[in-house]
């Protein structure tokens, strides 16, 4: 148990939320802003459907080599040290995004906001965790996932306002200037450091497998169904086995097995959140797409459509965070997953003469089902491991959702070059499009369905508020 003595005073613990809070707030707004973009920066650049999906997947495949690993330094060198040099990282890397002349230079800056990304998610949520008691912790994990949400919420609408008026490179603009202030931010005003793990080895070459894997994975994914993406796919499945091996075998692992081995609710939380990311993080990719190629819609108007998922998200999140200081989280998180995929199947069924009233109570559902979801979750995830494995948890559960929205952005790539091929979406491809969506969402809402088991499989949290 945490005991009172070791909780920072409650200015210290305000002050600590309101900065991750606001750090949660800048890739989720970055990621659903850029989703409006993507039709004018693929103009500009003249890129097709497979690589233009590439600048928003190539964030993520970084930020996930990076996250665990990280996580991990966090508890041996400080986690307020890598935080802020996240910030100032993402901060830098928006301002060369912004600054890109072709899309090699955007996705290669991407890379390194994702880099940046990895530090501040792989860390943010572990000084929440160390900063709140159990007790309090999952209303404050609330409130961090509704600035998720808010982040989401904001991002088609201020994205494509911004589109539309200044161009897409103020998407990029307006992040470093948000990453300037939050660095500011966190190197004046948080004096506390947490490294609950000081003096033990960081576990460098499970460190190195562990990004091979990833890397090798998701772009063999990418490739498929050519015999190169099937070949990586199997490096990557065999570098993967050595990870295991490798860190089976650590004293100091990077990623602790024994979490997953000895810890059913933290195996299965995990799990649970891995099969909902994979099953949910393209939507907004596709739906982006299906809004400005099928619909006509400006990124003003689209951003606007999709903003009604997120709201609901940021709306539900608060009050279901506190929920489950006090019901079972595998409870709230199972409906939530049964209630994402209703709203999937549902979307598997557009056509192209579809209203947009069918489009808008399709993400209404899923917004409501991902905030029955996501801060029950993270509460069973940090509730279940002590102060010392907190950065690793934090960094893990982050893997989680990013290894499944790679693997989503992947199918959802996959999909549309069977259907589509790796061509530029035009009027007369269309029907085919529209094939490659439908196929895509059907996919989706069984994986999600699958996904409830997972969830109710993972057992009780232990004690009243966790350990």
């Amino acid at each position: 148990m945490i005991s009172r003595a070791a909780v920072p005073p409650a200015a210290e613990r305000r002050l600590v939320l309101l900065i991750t809070t606001t750090s949660s707030f800048l890739a989720p707004f970055m990621s659903s802003s850029l989703n409006i973009a993507l039709p004018r920066i693929g103009a500009e650049f003249q890129l097709n459907a497979v690589v233009l999906g590439w600048v928003a997947t190539a964030y993520l495949l970084s930020a996930a080599v990076f996250l665990v690993p990280f996580g991990r330094l966090g508890d041996i060198y400080g986690r307020r040290r890598i935080f802020s040099s996240g910030v100032i990282l993402f901060a830098a890397a928006s301002l060369l995004s912004a600054l890109s002349v072709s899309g090699p230079m955007l996705i290669a800056a991407r890379v390194l906001q994702g880099w940046g990304g990895s530090m501040i998610f792989g860390t943010g949520t572990a000084m929440l965790t160390s900063a709140y008691p159990p007790g309090e912790r999952g209303a404050a994990l609330g409130i961090n996932t509704a600035a998720v949400y808010s982040g989401l919420s904001l991002g088609p609408v201020l994205g494509g306002v911004l589109t539309q008026s200044l161009g897409w490179r103020s998407l990029f603009l307006l992040n470093a200037g948000l990453g300037v202030f939050l660095a500011a931010a966190v190197l004046l005003l948080i004096k506390r450091e947490w490294r609950e793990a000081r003096g033990e080895p960081f576990d460098t070459a499970g460190s190195t497998l562990f990004g091979l894997t990833l890397i090798t994975l998701m772009y063999g994914f990418s490739r498929l169904p050519s015999a190169v993406g099937f070949a990586l796919i199997a490096v990557g499945a065999a570098l993967g086995a050595l990870f295991l091996r490798v860190e089976d075998r650590s004293a100091h692992p990077v990623l602790n097995l024994g979490l997953f081995r000895e810890n059913r609710l933290f195996a299965f939380s995990n799990l649970a959140a891995f099969i909902n990311y994979s099953a949910t993080a393209a939507s907004g990719f596709l739906l982006s797409l299906y809004l400005q190629y099928v619909k006509g819609l400006s990124p003003r108007a689209a951003g606007l459509v999709l903003v009604a998922q997120p709201v609901i998200m940021a709306a539900a999140s608060p009050v279901t965070g506190r929920l489950s200081d006090r019901i079972e989280p595998r409870l709230l998180a199972s409906g939530g997953m049964a209630l994402s995929s209703a709203g999937l199947l549902t979307l598997a069924f557009l056509r192209q003469d579809s209203p947009l009233a069918v489009v808008v109570g399709c993400l209404v559902l899923l917004g409501l089902g991902f905030g029955l979801f996501s801060s029950p979750n993270t509460n069973a995830v940090m509730s279940s491991v002590d102060k010392r494995a907190l950065g690793v948890a934090s960094a893990t559960l982050g893997t989680m959702r990013l290894t499944g929205q790679m693997f989503s952005m992947g199918v959802s790539l996959l999909v549309i070059a069977l259907f589509l091929g790796r061509v530029k979406i035009t009027p007369e491809r269309l029907p085919d499009f529209m094939r490659g969506l439908r196929a895509a969402y059907v996919i989706f809402a069984v994986l999600c369905a699958a996904g409830v088991f997972a969830s109710t499989a993972r057992g009780r949290r232990r004690g009243p508020g966790g350990p």
